[in-house]
């Protein structure tokens, strides 16, 4: 009984750390808006949280890379400095400010259009195809609109309150009148915020993909763009902010806040993320995004009196439909390429016998029709090197290192 529940956490563990994941990013999102409503300078805080990311990151990095063989150049540095701007000073800046202006739901909601806005980049830098003709590309064409109508219903229709449940806990200890005439007066700016941090997102996504293709050590790329941030927002900061009381740290929530977005969700969850996309890919981690906007919607409603009306509702499902179609078309594409690559010889889609002789000795040969075998590979027990065939008809190369 106990092996068959580790096998089903084992083979779930990936599922299991990005719900993880969720969560720690729902407490960020509930505490960045306690502290924006309490007065905190938020763009010194973002600076300490890079600063705090930095430091928990750095020596990982110069641990983990150890081994890595591959030298810094000046293009790899300035990819860093731009993934350190678009994704982390202005994604970040933008980002709480309209949290600060709007609510945790309505923020998280606008978060979930990055990858459709990602797609849009793409199509106009010529990274992304329509592919019209294709079920694919119709479904991602089908999901930015959706996604693009959500966006829209949540910002300009507000519709009935829907009252689900009411604890009557209120950390925001806000006026309810003031707060009605605040957020009338604020939506729009902070939906224009959001979505200004979206496109600085899908920016940063499109950088980054192009800095692992050259750079593929991730801990010190994701170090590096910690610094960079760091640099930035520091420098930032202490152009817009001049009063050095503002700088000082407490015991109080807002050394909890940097500490806790900068080591935990910028350090470790990062890590996690990493390691997730590297186990099930960039389609797997993507799709557990809406999962934040869940328990986000719930949570504020139950602790900051965080009101929930219809055209909210409606626009974080389409949001969510929308990013979800995006992403199925995605998914859908990436293996129909996968199916289109040609295979590098006839061998590759005959049947593989693995014959071990001995523990120092493993002979790979390939079956063919008279039943004759061709050596292909013999190592040692250091490593072992096989050719495998997929169920998709791609050839991927495993290597086994003991």
């Amino acid at each position: 009984m106990m092996g068959r529940l580790c096998n089903v956490i084992h083979s779930s563990r990936a599922g299991i750390v990005m719900v993880a994941v969720q969560m720690v990013n729902t407490g960020v999102n509930l505490l960045f808006k306690l502290v924006a409503e309490d007065g905190a300078k938020l763009r010194i805080l973002i600076a300490y949280r890079f600063l705090f990311a930095s430091a928990f990151m750095v020596p990982l990095a110069l641990i983990s890379g150890r081994k890595n063989r591959t030298k810094l150049t000046w293009a790899i540095l300035f990819q860093s400095f731009l993934c350190g701007l678009f994704g982390g000073v202005l994604a970040q800046n933008l980002y709480l400010e309209s949290l600060a202006l709007t609510s945790a739901t309505f923020a998280s909601a606008m978060s979930n259009l990055v990858s459709v806005i990602t797609f849009i980049l793409g199509i106009l830098f010529g990274l992304e195809r329509l592919n019209l003709e294709r079920v694919a590309g119709k479904a991602k064409v089908l999901g930015t609109f959706m996604g693009i109508g959500g966006a829209m219903v949540l910002t300009f229709y507000k519709g009935t309150e829907i009252d689900i449940w009411s604890t009557h806990i209120d950390l925001l200890h806000h006026d309810q009148h003031q707060s009605e005439v605040r957020k009338s007066e604020n939506h729009i700016l902070g939906c224009i915020l959001a979505l200004g941090s979206c496109m600085s997102a899908a920016s940063w996504l499109i950088i980054q993909a192009k800095m692992s293709e050259t750079y593929q050590c991730h801990y010190i790329t994701t170090a590096l763009t910690c610094v960079m941030s760091a640099i930035q927002a520091v420098s930032l900061a202490l152009c817009m902010e001049r009063d050095w009381n503002q700088w000082k740290l407490g015991w109080n929530i807002n050394l909890l806040t940097v500490s806790y977005s900068g080591i935990v969700a910028s350090g470790i969850m990062v890590t996690l993320i990493v390691w997730c996309v590297h186990l099930k890919g960039p389609l797997f981690v993507s799709s557990f995004n809406p999962l934040m906007l869940v328990s986000v919607a719930i949570l504020g409603s139950l602790v900051l009196d965080e009101k929930l009306h219809l055209g909210s509702i409606l626009g974080a499902v389409l949001i969510v439909c929308g990013l979800y179609a995006v992403l199925w078309g995605k998914g859908k594409e990436m293996k129909e390429i996968y199916k289109l690559e040609p295979s590098e010889s006839p061998q590759q889609s005959e049947l593989i016998d693995i014959i071990v002789k001995s523990p120092k000795d493993v002979s790979i040969s390939s079956s063919s029709g008279g039943g004759s075998g061709d050596t292909m590979a013999s190592t040692g027990p250091d490593s072992l090197s096989a050719s495998n065939a997929g169920v998709d008809g791609k050839v991927t190369h495993n290597t086994i290192s003991s």
